[in-house]
C-alpha cells in the first residue's frame, strides 16, 4: 500500500471517529435531560495566535457557544447536525461533494439554510469541532487552480490508482484537485516552484518556457489560492524540498494572498500544514511600481481601508510585509502583474525574475 494510500485509510477513521464522538455527546445529552451542547474555536483575527513549532497562525482559545437552550441557536445546531450526518454518509459510500452540491442536497432534503454563504458556514464549524479539514470528509471547493511543469504524478484514487501523468503535457496545466492532491511524486526535475496569482502570466510563463530556463514547476492560484493548491504546494516543498517564490497583483489583495499562502489565513487558522512558512513573495511589491515605473492605478477607498486592516493584522508586522505596506501610503497607487507587459510580453520572465531571484538570493 502506498504512503498516500495508507494516509487517507487512516484519515477517513480518524474522521469517523469523531463524527461519531459528536453524535455520542449530543444523544448522551438528550437521554440524560440536558439540553445539547456545543463549544467551538471562534475563528477571528482577534483569535489568532502564532505557533512558533507549526509556524503558522493558529487559533487560540475564544470559542463560541452552540446550546439548544437558546431558542436562537436551534437552527444552526440542527444545522451542523445534518452537515454531520452528510460528511458520514459521503465517507461510509466513498462519494465526494462540492460546496455547492451539499447546499442543494441540504434544501433537497429540506435543510433551512437561506443561501451557500450559511451552510459554508456550517462546513466550517464541523472542521472546527472535528479537527480536520473538509476535504477529509469529501467536500471540496470548485477546483481553479492548476499547475504545469516538469513532474510526474501517479494517483492514489479509486479507479484512477496506478495512472501515471506528467504535468507538462498539457499547455493550459492540469487542475489542482483531490485526485492531483494526493497522488504520488514518481520524477520531478525541477528545482523550485513559481505561484502565480494571474491566469495570462501563469500562460506567459508557460510561453516563454520559464519553467525550462528556472527548472521550475508553475502553480496558477487564481487568485486566492484553494485549499487543494495550497496543500499541495506544502507537498512540494515538504517532499520534493523546492523553494516556493510567490507572485502577486501590487495590490493590498495580492498582498494578502501571497501572505495566507505563507502565513495562514484566519478563516483556515483551525487547519494546521496547509501554509508553507518558508515560502518567499517574490512581487509584484508596490515598491517596484517606481522602481520599474509600471503603469498603475489609484487605491480605492476600499483598497485603503483594507490597507489599514492589514496594517494591525499580526501577520504583517515584520518586514517584508509592513515595509510595502508603508509603499502604498507614499505612492497611493497599485500595479497588476500584467503591468510588466508595458516593456514587452517577455519582459517579465526574461528581465523581471531574473532581477529578482537574484537580488532575494543575496538577502
Amino acid at each position: 500500500m502506498s504512503r498516500q494510500i495508507y494516509k487517507a485509510d487512516r484519515v477517513k477513521r480518524s474522521v469517523l471517529t469523531r463524527l461519531k464522538r459528536l453524535g455520542e455527546r449530543v444523544v448522551s445529552d438528550i437521554e440524560d435531560g440536558r439540553f445539547p451542547e456545543l463549544r467551538i474555536p471562534a475563528r477571528t483575527t482577534r483569535n489568532i495566535i502564532y505557533d512558533e513549532d507549526l509556524r503558522q497562525y493558529v487559533l487560540g482559545s475564544r470559542k463560541i457557544e452552540r446550546t439548544t437552550r437558546n431558542i436562537r441557536h436551534l437552527r444552526p445546531f440542527a444545522q451542523l447536525l445534518w452537515i454531520a450526518t452528510f460528511a458520514k454518509q459521503l465517507l461510509k459510500t466513498g462519494k465526494t461533494s462540492t460546496l455547492r452540491d451539499t447546499y442543494y442536497v441540504a434544501i433537497g432534503e429540506g435543510i433551512d439554510f437561506d443561501d451557500q454563504n450559511e451552510s459554508d458556514e456550517m462546513i466550517m464549524q464541523l472542521e472546527c469541532l472535528l479537527d480536520h479539514p473538509r476535504e477529509d470528509f469529501h467536500i471540496f471547493p470548485e477546483e481553479r487552480a492548476s499547475i504545469y511543469g516538469d513532474l510526474t504524478i501517479e494517483y492514489t484514487v479509486p479507479g484512477f490508482r496506478g495512472k501515471r501523468v506528467d504535468l507538462s503535457a498539457h499547455p493550459d496545466g492540469f487542475a489542482i484537485g483531490p485526485a492531483l492532491t494526493t497522488a504520488e511524486f514518481v520524477r520531478c526535475n525541477a528545482e523550485l516552484v513559481f505561484v502565480i496569482e494571474k491566469g495570462a502570466v501563469f500562460s506567459r510563463f508557460v510561453e516563454e518556457g520559464a519553467d525550462k530556463k528556472y527548472k521550475a514547476i508553475l502553480i496558477h492560484t487564481a487568485g486566492q489560492s484553494p485549499r487543494n493548491c495550497r496543500k499541495l504546494i506544502r507537498r512540494l516543498h515538504d517532499e520534493l524540498n523546492l523553494p516556493i517564490y510567490v507572485f502577486t497583483d501590487a495590490d493590498p489583495y495580492g498582498v494578502h494572498i501571497a501572505s495566507v499562502l505563507i502565513h495562514g489565513s484566519a478563516l483556515s487558522a483551525h487547519i494546521k500544514g496547509i501554509n508553507v512558512p518558508d515560502a518567499i513573495w517574490a512581487g509584484v511589491w508596490p515598491s517596484d511600481i517606481r522602481r520599474y515605473r509600471l503603469p498603475s492605478m489609484k487605491l480605492t477607498d476600499r483598497d485603503l481601508k483594507r490597507i489599514k486592516e492589514l496594517e494591525v493584522d499580526p501577520r504583517y508586522q515584520r518586514d517584508p510585509w509592513k515595509r510595502e505596506l508603508k509603499e502604498f501610503w507614499k505612492i497611493k497607487r497599485k500595479a497588476e502583474l500584467e503591468a510588466f507587459s508595458r516593456y514587452g510580453l517577455d519582459f517579465i520572465v526574461k528581465e523581471f525574475l531574473p532581477e529578482r531571484l537574484a537580488e532575494l538570493q543575496k538577502r
